[in-house]
């Protein structure tokens, strides 16, 4: 037998080699124009020197050609390093523009922004959010986000506003700065099983797990589990939920177990979907655990 060994390494990165970040993202804006075959994805970021240094603009990107480069507006110089795009900048302050197009029906990476049973979904921890637009994509760039999607209202039918030639938009604002890892993005033609949560102070939130219509009767036992887990949150460590909407979306070829995204948790269906008729008791345990162990992540990040 031929023995054929692979002497590739993976990089190793030393905790005593950490650098703080050049450039700090405060604000990100997203515009999506969502279609399996080609999306279209122009983002806006407001970048700020992190203290005195000259260093540029690195923003990284993983398989992506950027269409334009724009900087307060104008077109800018730069250029790729590998994959990393680099903008030399002179002031502290500016806005970048950049236009890419990914194609997610091709991504089997199942990392960045792919196609899953006719739905589009994200994974993007560790590093999964530089194949969607160029951006710092540590852990320490903290950021909030403004998403607005377009598409077409047959394929993805929820959404907030029409829009000429069939197609409508939706758009989401996170409050909260948060690492690219945890951004999420999900459009499908999905049902969901609705509910609320009142927190201890008295707030409504709302709550929902989303899935394909058939799979609808069996996330009972998950919306319950979730209500019981941000109840527990709150018993013990006293941590209400701090957004107004928490959702859960499962599909068939997440390439985890699931993901704590910010209000958008992403599961595989075999962590969310239980039926008394075809699941054991420790198949609802385990739904139970993941759905708290991925809602206990809202105050407790993964990543340092």
């Amino acid at each position: 037998m031929l023995d054929v060994q692979n002497t590739s390494q993976p990089a190793i990165t030393h905790r005593e080699d950490y650098q703080a970040p050049a450039w700090l993202v405060p604000e990100i804006a997203l515009d999506f124009e969502l279609d399996a075959r080609e999306t279209r994805v122009r983002a806006q970021l407001s970048v700020r020197r992190n203290g005195p240094n000259d260093m540029p603009l690195r923003l990284d990107g993983d398989s992506l050609k950027p269409l334009s480069v724009r900087v307060d507006g104008k077109d800018a110089e730069w250029h790729m390093d590998g994959d990393v795009l680099e903008i030399a900048l002179s002031g502290d302050s500016h806005s970048i523009e950049t236009e890419v197009v990914v194609t997610p029906e091709r991504n089997t990476q199942l990392m960045g922004l792919y196609a899953s049973g006719g739905n589009l979904c994200t994974q993007c921890e560790a590093e999964g959010f530089r194949r969607i637009t160029f951006f710092p994509d540590r852990p320490d760039v903290l950021t909030r986000y403004r998403v607005r999607m377009r598409a077409d209202k047959a394929l993805y039918p929820v959404a907030s506003g029409d829009l000429a030639g069939g197609r409508h938009w939706a758009e989401w604002h996170d409050p909260f700065p948060k690492p690219s890892y945890l951004f999420a993005l999900v459009a499908g033609n999905l049902a969901a099983n609705r509910d609320s949560f009142t927190t201890r102070s008295g707030r409504e939130v709302e709550v929902a797990i989303w899935v394909r219509q058939a799979d609808l009767p069996k996330t009972d036992h998950a919306l319950q589990s979730l209500k019981t887990a941000m109840a527990w949150d709150e018993q013990v460590y006293g941590r209400e939920y701090d957004l107004d909407v928490f959702n859960i979306v499962a599909v068939d070829d997440f390439n985890f177990g699931a993901m704590e995204n910010k209000g958008l948790n992403i599961f595989n269906t075999s962590c969310v979907l239980a039926s008394s008729e075809t699941t054991t008791d420790m198949g609802f345990q385990r739904v139970e655990g993941v759905i708290a162990h991925e809602y206990f992540h809202n105050w407790s990040g993964n990543r340092v």
